[in-house]
Formats: structure tokens, sequence, C-alpha cells
């Protein structure tokens, strides 16, 4: 390796637990074989160790084009079979001309910090047999366990997501999300604590920091930096299944710390160090890459929660009391988990405003309270509907089970929907997720449906459900 400058072991910040001292007469294994780099991901193994899983908000359960390989709308992290992680080893100073040369080892894993067009600073990383390694971002790559792209949603209508499969339309022309966006280390050994650090390494096993990214030397001499759109993690400020409260956003860097927020999502400089906060994992920890929020669940936490056949067992239920329409006394059923986007002829809809539960019909819509348009045409119609049982006015839509058991907060019977999308789960759930401002664009914050992105409206963003039984 061509080096220019001196090189000196790099003590290992606290964030990530190593050693006071490096040991560098032992030379650094190939990380795994690229053939097969993600044996932990999918194991074979009757019991596996899982570490946890990671669920992209707005996916009802699957992506849009169905769920495959390393892209899908949930994936779990088991243990590897052998351990793939690193851990910082070396830092050297060396001549900016002379980088790529100095990188030309694809057996180790760098960080390459570019400070000017004259000076650089790499810091070579080093296996690390107690801990895994799994990287997420929006390339194919096969050194990307996770392929996420942009999660469709928002203000208007029901984000079905799009991140798909094939067909050019799995991702956004203009994707906001980073091809090696973060990287998760799971510590192979109880209790199997799992930290998220900013940017991932790429195919050659290095991870670039330009001249115009935000970075910086740290007190004790080290260096640190952000990707360009961030990485951002919002910790539950209680446990999330027992009592769902919502933390405070907060960015974390290349090397683990945490920071508060910077101004707008890429300015470059970096918000203030928070010294009493960490990025280790909890169970509900919310991950942003900018284009789509990732949720962790542990496997203590995903106890709490609904599984496929419960939640069938919950539709069932739902259509065992035989809800009618009050207006038409037809039966009401919701559809089969697997029918999504496809509205059924027996399916319940609601006024959201209102709660109340009806059968389709095409009569009740409201007129715009204004003049006639040019040539003296009758006033057009505003969408909204009038509920024939209260007169209130507001969106008429079908309802939805949330599928997504992994979303839940607990097993409750689904008596609530989101608002205006009407997908339904439990009252916990609604409640929860209903405090959560989700980042959205650069700088916004809104409250948003787990199961399908659409943004919240309503005072609470949620409304209760009010069935009306049959009659006989």
């Amino acid at each position: 390796m061509v080096l220019e400058g001196s090189s000196e072991a790099l003590c290992p910040p606290p964030s990530l637990e190593l050693r006071p001292s490096c040991n560098k007469s032992q030379p650094s294994p190939p990380l795994g074989s690229s053939s097969q780099p993600h044996d932990g991901v999918f194991p074979e193994d009757k019991e596996p160790v899982k570490y946890g899983e990671l669920i992209v908000l707005g996916h009802n359960g699957s992506l849009a084009n169905g769920d495959k390989g390393r892209r899908r709308s949930r994936l779990a992290l088991y243990k590897r079979p052998k351990a793939n992680g690193v851990k910082p080893d070396v830092i050297h100073n060396v001549s900016t001309p002379l980088v790529s040369k100095a990188l030309s080892n694809k057996s180790q894993h760098s960080i390459s910090y570019t400070l000017s067009r004259s000076h650089s600073v790499i810091v070579e990383y080093t296996h690390d047999t107690n801990t895994d390694m799994f990287q997420i971002g929006r390339s194919t790559e096969s050194m990307i366990d996770f392929v996420v792209t942009d999660t469709a949603g928002g203000s208007s209508g029901q984000g079905a997501g799009s991140a798909g499969e094939g067909g050019g339309g799995g991702q956004s022309a203009q994707s906001t999300i980073s091809r090696y966006a973060c990287r998760i280390m799971c510590e192979r050994s109880a209790p199997y604590t799992a930290r998220i650090y900013a940017a991932g390494f790429d195919s050659s096993k290095n991870i670039f920091l330009g001249e115009r990214a935000a970075k910086w030397r740290t007190s004790d001499g080290l260096m640190d930096g952000l990707t360009t759109n961030g990485v951002l993690v919002m910790h539950p400020a209680g446990e999330f299944v027992s009592e769902p409260a919502p933390g405070v956003w907060r960015e974390i860097s290349v090397c683990g710390n945490v920071f508060a927020l910077r101004e707008t999502r890429s300015a470059q400089q970096r918000g203030k160090l928070v010294e009493n906060e960490s990025n280790t994992l909890q169970d509900g920890s919310l991950i942003d890459l900018c284009g789509a929020t990732l949720l962790w669940r542990t496997p203590a936490g995903l106890r709490h929660t609904p599984t496929l056949k419960q939640l069938e067992s919950l539709r069932q239920e739902l259509n065992a009391a035989r809800p009618q329409c009050p207006v038409g006394f037809n039966t009401l059923a919701f559809p089969s988990l697997a029918q999504r986007e496809i509205v059924d002829k027996k399916q319940p809809w609601v006024y959201v405003n209102c709660g109340h539960v009806h059968g389709y019909h095409n009569w009740g819509y409201r007129k715009e309270k204004c003049a006639a348009g040019p040539g003296g045409t009758a006033p057009a119609s505003t969408g909204e509907r009038e509920c024939p049982m209260c007169r209130r006015v507001g969106p008429y839509v079908p309802l939805w089970l949330g599928c997504e058991g992994g979303l839940y907060l607990d097993a409750g019977p689904p008596t609530q929907a989101f608002c205006p999308c009407g997908h339904v789960c439990s009252e916990k759930t609604v409640v929860g997720w209903s405090q959560i401002p989700l980042p959205h664009g650069t700088h916004a914050f809104h409250a948003a449906c787990p199961f399908c992105g659409t943004w919240l409206t309503g005072e609470q963003g949620h409304i209760k459900l009010i069935f009306q039984g049959p009659v006989d």
C-alpha cells in the first residue's frame, strides 16, 4: 500500500466498544465468501439466533410487485455461520491523488475522508470476530443485504409504495436513498446488541466521504462524518409495546455517534453532539433513509404482535359478527388478507369523520357551496360524502385490515381505522402511530399510516369504527 505520511494506531471510540489498543501484528483475514454474502440473513439452521427484523413502512405486508430475494418489505437478521463484522484499526494521512492507489487492497475495509484536494485521511478496518455486519441501501450489488427503494406516500391518497420488482417501476428516477445507506453491526453473543452506523461499504469495501461531505476531526484526533442526506434514527421514549411514545429524531454519523438534526437534511454543518444517547437499536427504533423509513423490531417485541394466522382469525371473527350496512341492510365482509387494492363488493366502507361503517353506495356526494360555473353549469362535486346516519361530511373510503403484523403494538381486536386511508388495526396501534412524526422531504415531519404511508388527518388521525349488527 502506498501511503504518504505517518500512520498511528486508531484508538476505538466508545460508540464502537472496541479494545483500548489495536493489535496490528495479526493480518486482517478476508471477510467471508463473495458467493454467499447473505448466508446469515436466510439461515438453514432449525433454531437460528435472530437479532431482529427490519420492516419498511408503507408496505402492507409485501411490496407492490411481491417480495423477492433481498428486495422485500421485511427482513429478519440472523446470526451468520461466520462473523463478517469489522472494526477500526489504523489511521493514515495520505495525499488525495494517492487515495485510489492506497485503497487498492480489495480485502481491506476502509473509510476515506477527503479533507482537501491535497490531503485525505484513510481509516483501515480489520475483521471483528465478535460481530455480524448487515448493509442496507438502494444498490442491488451483492454486498447489500437489504435492498430498499423509495416508498410512495404522503398527502395524496393511499401510498402503495414504489419499491417493486423489475419493469423499471421499482426505483424512483431521482431516488434520495443512498446506494450504500447504512450498516447494522450485531454482537454475536447475548444480549445480541445491534448498533447502526451511517454509510455502507461498496463493492471495493470502501466508504468515501468527498470534499463536500460533512466531516470533522474528533476531540481525540480521529475522524467522523455524515452522509449526504443523512441517516436519522428515533428511539421510542418508553417501551414500544407497553407505553408507546415518540422520542426525538437524531442523526447517526459514520462512526455511530449521535447528533441533533441539521438545519436541512443535506446541510454541511452538523448538529450538536448528543452525548447521553447511543446508536444502539431497541424495539421500536425507527431508521429514516430519506425516502424510506424502517422499523426495528426485536424478537421480544415481536412476541406481542399478531401473526398472519392470528390476523386471519381476527378477520374471520369480524365477518362472523355479520356487520350490516345500516342503509342497504346487506351483510358486509372484510376480504381475504391476500386480496389487496381490489375492492370487493361486500367490503365495508367508512365515513372517516364519524366512523359509521356502510356498504358501498354511489350517492351522498356533497356539492360545492359556490355559484355556478361559466355557462351556467352546475356546481361540481367535492368528492366528499354526507353520512346518512349523522349527516357529517367527509371522505368515504373502503376499509382494509392491516396485514403487516410487525407494525402492530399488540394483538388487540381491530376496532379502529387510520384517517383518511381506512387501514384497520387495534386501538393501541392507531394511538401509538398517530403520535409519531415521520420525516418527509428535507425538513418536514408528518404522522402517517404505517401500512400505506398516507399522512394522517383529523384531530386524532384515527377513528373508532361503528358497525351495525344484523337486524335478525
